[in-house]
């Protein structure tokens, strides 16, 4: 028998649309209530409060729906900061953030929680959320720097979901993450190419993933936007995964 978890990733770009010009934050907690997920892996989320509410961004989004979420500091400015989050129906046996920033002008970071298999405690779920440069070079060591890290601190049997704006327009990431950590990209494996997630308006390029291992994809979509009001400059992604008990 199976066990199934729904995620969702999905950048936010701070809670504001595409031209920066309006707060949406309440529109993307509309439609990630709506979609369902267990989890949550958000970027460009930020940890402080601004706007219209007096909690961070990503505890206005969990509100009483993920009662459990993990946030990973990365950006440091005058005005606040933001960074990576993980929103979750589970409760998290540990969780960290680990730096892989390249250089002073983009501060990245991989955040790592582990969540376990509710009917068999003993099974873990390892989720890496992730944003990177925006450079190739940059990415490069990244995607190094993570292989590094996942060979390190997850079992080679435990369940693995990486997932994030990955910023790769060139295509290469899953180069280093398939050939050294044996990674699948949901959308590659269903539907024969990677998921076109930007602009939100016209998506021409594919720069967010979701990746996993030691689990079964059983459904993968991107979220339709067209009858939605206006949300962040990227498209949502979903995929449903199933785990042996």
């Amino acid at each position: 028998m199976q066990q199934a978890i729904k995620v969702l990733s999905y950048n936010i770009h701070k809670g504001m649309n595409m031209g920066n010009r309006k707060w949406v934050l309440d529109n993307i907690r509309r439609l990630i209530r709506r979609a369902g997920a267990d989890v949550v892996f958000l970027q460009e989320v930020a940890g402080d409060a601004r706007r219209k509410i007096d909690v961070s961004q990503f505890e206005y989004l969990a509100d009483s729906v993920w009662q459990h979420y993990a946030y990973g500091k990365n950006a440091v400015y005058d005005a606040g900061h933001h960074g990576n989050a993980i929103l979750s129906k589970f409760p998290f046996i540990n969780w960290c953030n680990q730096d892989i920033s390249t250089n002073r002008f983009e501060h990245r970071g991989v955040l790592h929680g582990v969540i376990a298999n509710e009917a068999n405690p003993e099974q873990e779920c390892h989720l890496l959320c992730v944003h990177l440069d925006l450079l190739e070079a940059g990415r490069r060591k990244q995607l190094q720097r993570i292989c590094r890290y996942v060979r390190e601190q997850v079992p080679e049997g435990a369940g693995l979901i990486l997932a994030g704006d990955m910023n790769d327009w060139l295509q290469n990431a899953s180069r280093l993450l398939t050939g050294q950590l044996g990674l699948q990209e949901a959308f590659k494996v269903a539907k024969g190419r990677y998921a076109r997630t930007f602009p939100a308006i016209l998506p021409l390029l594919p720069l967010d993933r979701i990746y996993f291992r030691n689990c079964d994809l059983l459904h993968c979509e991107r979220l339709s936007l067209v009858n939605e009001p206006q949300l962040s400059d990227h498209l949502p992604l979903m995929a449903n995964f199933g785990y042996q008990e």
